[in-house]
């Protein structure tokens, strides 16, 4: 059967493709992945967490650098200092109450729920590790004292790719297209604060993601004449080198990807495929 592959396009001011996040530190890969751009189709197409995405997943992919950008750190701190100790609080929350009971039964002053500045001590500040509590189902806080949370959050800055998806079936292809030029949820590339920009559909090709990605154009902001290129292998094959970015689900509760092989070369781009009306 013959081969398509739709073109998309991969720009905006950040793009940050998580390879493992944590609470206070998200990293991001130095070029779309595979499961983060899949996931972009699977709301393009208004898909839920827990939808099935095995055919978005056996798209063949592939990937080029024609703009790398540049690393970006973003550094910050929440929930420092000081935090009003509300009725709320002690009544919804037992580790809280607990903390603060011989403060609130002894404290007297000029209004009802008066509590001295220094009777919580220095543990109470803005509720954070925000979660049901086990016994209850109610939202407490894990942590409430009065440090503030460091994160690092790294992004790709002033980047452009170009990604391709293989796939025998040029309608299921066109689908795709039309869905990311009117999605059904919002996209973003690798996270919700980077949205794509300008225009990101370029067309369903006719050839396989080497052969079209090898006739298409380079983005008028390329930085490379020979950009690398990396292009998913048959998973049994030698090429490449296997990473663990094969989405098999985005269940919150049960995320789960398996290893897929991928391959690193130049491309020489033609100019077979254009590009028009970029932003």
């Amino acid at each position: 059967m013959t081969e398509h592959t739709l073109l998309i396009r991969l720009a905006g001011p950040l793009q940050s493709w998580g390879v493992r996040a944590r609470h206070t530190e998200h990293d991001t890969h130095l070029r779309p992945t595979k499961s983060g751009t899949v996931g972009m189709l699977a709301a393009a197409l208004g898909r839920d967490h827990r939808d099935d995405i095995t055919d978005l997943a056996h798209l063949r992919f592939a990937t080029r650098g024609d703009r790398m950008g540049r690393p970006t750190r973003d550094y910050n701190t929440v929930g420092g200092g000081t935090y009003p100790l509300r009725p709320l609080d002690l009544i919804t929350d037992h580790h809280r109450a607990q903390r603060v009971e011989h403060a609130t039964s002894t404290a007297t002053g000029p209004h009802l729920g008066y509590l001295a500045t220094h009777a919580a001590g220095r543990w109470y500040g803005a509720p954070k590790y925000i979660a049901p509590d086990p016994d209850t189902g109610t939202l407490i806080a894990a942590k409430a004292d009065r440090a503030g949370l460091q994160r690092e959050k790294w992004y790709l800055a002033d980047a452009a790719f170009v990604a391709a998806f293989q796939h025998t079936d040029p309608d299921f292809l066109h689908t795709i297209a039309a869905a990311l030029e009117q999605p059904k949820r919002l996209l973003w590339l690798g996270r919700k604060n980077c949205p794509p920009a300008g225009e990101i559909v370029q067309g369903v090709h006719p050839g396989t993601v080497e052969h079209v990605l090898a006739a298409t154009q380079l983005l008028p902001n390329a930085t490379q004449q020979s950009p690398w290129t990396w292009i998913e292998q048959p998973a049994s094959g030698s090429r490449g080198q296997l990473i663990n970015d094969q989405p098999l689900s985005y269940d919150r509760e049960n995320r789960q990807y398996v290893d897929r092989r991928e391959q690193r070369l130049r491309i020489t781009p033609g100019t077979t495929h254009t590009w028009s009306d970029l932003l």
